[in-house]
């Protein structure tokens, strides 16, 4: 009987439940988008019940698309977004809020004032991360100070903690009725509260944040059984849990040191395998783990976070109307032969990667009478691609290793115009695989190799192939002049709000 893996992939704008076989290939697929609520500029949220029920939705509906029974997987793997936020009462499984995604700024004031106390990388040496609104830690913080009775519930260990991995294996394995409540070292990595070098809850943090351990989930590996799933896919092992990104590394077989890849979804997120020693980043970088398989020592990475990618083609779409669906981004970009002169820096939640700054808001720059909104489109297109350089640049100066081609999934790797000017900015080739789901498939991957479906990661590696590589070809001068213009741009996006304490 031919059997198959399955993988949650549980992301910023929609919930999928991806089917895959021996060769890595997608069986079945299905998805649905959840809602975006933003209670006030900077704040973003999501129902984490409309998530938990569009999941189990999916996943039936895969298998139905297939034809396929439960018993027809092996195991199922979960990759999450990360650093989204939510607390939940152990006995009944209500939230006590909504998610606090991680695009949220909220904690901007908690950030300054624990970076005045300490500075931004006060508690860098340990977690490899800075102080920023974008991580869990404090975000979880501000949770407790303002839902009421929360932090009783919580010490009393009443109230659990998680991000949307822990969420959904809790769910899957039988919620209030004795749910599993863990999350794997790569999420726990991204809350700044795990010591990266223990893997192990840092009791000092956890002091200075003022949060209960009693909230706070075991530590798992990335591929590892970890429990079964309840009815209806009852007996069904839960093998692999990784975060987005890292799933993507994993699932497009960057197993050696200097690998790269970048994924193109709502941000983007570049992630080079450092291999089995963290590597601290000078350059405004973050260090994080990897992966880890079950009974091995973890993979560290280099990750260069951008905030604002694919969620920008979402805004004109949303906001402006300019486009109807996303898939018209890239004719309407083709409708004039440049930008313009027109930059568009969409830091919407402030900057990430490189810059790091809380207080920076989007900003188009460089508008005359002749701009339209063709080049608004390339404009939009091509900040992904500076973005995306930027994080390259920090990541050559941390590791010594300037990449040779960078390799891209995601849901923007469609976008022909956006690949081709990604190579002509890098001046380094970019490849896409043949197939690009690599955040589900990593999932998948780590849940089978814990259940003996791949017997190593050797059987991974043969499964990689190449649909398309773009070289680039534009002058140096040229891609010079655009790229300083767009740093001109960058610096006037800086100092544009005043955090709130």
């Amino acid at each position: 009987m031919t059997r198959y893996v399955g993988a949650i992939d549980q992301g910023t704008t929609s919930s999928r439940f991806i089917v895959f076989d021996r060769h890595g290939d997608i069986v079945a697929l299905a998805q649905r988008e959840h809602e975006q609520i933003y209670p006030r500029p900077g704040h973003v949220e999501h129902d984490p019940l409309e998530i938990w029920r569009n999941t189990g939705l999916v996943m039936r509906e895969a298998l139905d698309l297939a034809g396929l029974q439960p018993s027809d997987l092996v195991s199922i793997g979960i990759t999450n977004q990360r650093e989204t936020t939510l607390i939940w009462d152990r006995r009944t499984g209500q939230p006590l809020h909504n998610a606090l995604v991680w695009q949220d700024t909220r904690v901007d004031g908690l950030v300054a004032q624990f970076a005045r106390e300490g500075g931004k990388d006060r508690f860098r040496a340990v977690t490899g991360l800075p102080l920023a609104s974008y991580f869990s830690g404090l975000k979880l913080a501000w949770l407790l100070d303002v839902v009421p009775g929360a932090r009783a519930k919580a010490e009393a260990g009443d109230v659990l903690f998680g991000n949307i991995d822990t969420w959904l294996v809790w769910n899957l394995s039988g919620g209030s009725d004795g749910g599993l409540h863990v999350t794997d070292v790569t999420n726990a990595s991204r809350t700044q509260l795990m010591a990266l070098k223990s893997l192990q809850w840092d009791d000092g943090i956890l002091s200075a944040f003022g949060i209960p351990r009693a909230m706070l989930p075991r530590i798992v590996s990335s591929s590892e059984v970890y429990g079964e799933c309840r009815a209806p896919f009852a007996g069904v092992p839960i093998a692999g849990i990784l975060g987005d990104q890292q799933a993507a590394l994993f699932g497009q077989t960057c197993f050696r040191p200097g690998e790269a890849k970048n994924t193109y979804g709502t941000g983007c997120f570049v992630l080079m395998n450092t291999g089995a020693e963290p590597v601290d980043s000078n350059c405004g970088l973050v260090t994080t783990v990897g992966y880890k398989l079950d009974g091995q020592p973890p993979v560290y990475a280099l990750e260069g976070s951008i905030a604002v990618t694919g969620a920008l083609v979402q805004w004109l779409r949303d906001n402006l109307g300019i486009i109807r669906t996303s898939d018209e981004i890239e004719p309407l970009a083709r409708t004039v032969s440049d930008n313009g002169d027109v930059y568009f820096v969409p830091a919407f939640s402030g900057l990430y990667a490189p810059h790091w700054q809380e207080s920076a808001r989007g900003i188009i720059a460089g508008l005359t009478r002749y701009a339209n909104k063709g080049h608004i489109a390339r404009a939009a297109l091509e900040a992904t691609a500076y973005q995306t350089r930027e994080v390259l640049e920090a990541m050559a100066k941390d590791s010594g290793i300037a990449i040779k081609e960078l390799r891209t999934d995601g849901g923007m790797v469609r976008n022909d115009l956006l690949m081709q000017f990604q190579a002509d900015i890098l001046d380094v080739p970019v490849v896409r695989p043949k197939v690009t789901e690599t955040t589900a498939l990593g999932a998948a991957y780590a849940a089978g190799l814990a259940t003996g479906y791949w017997n190593s990661p050797d059987d991974l590696i043969a499964n990689w192939g190449v649909d398309h590589r773009w070289h680039p070809g534009m002058g140096a001068e040229q891609r010079r002049t655009l790229y300083a213009a767009w740093a001109k741009a960058v610096e006037r996006s800086f100092d544009w709000t005043t955090p709130r304490d």
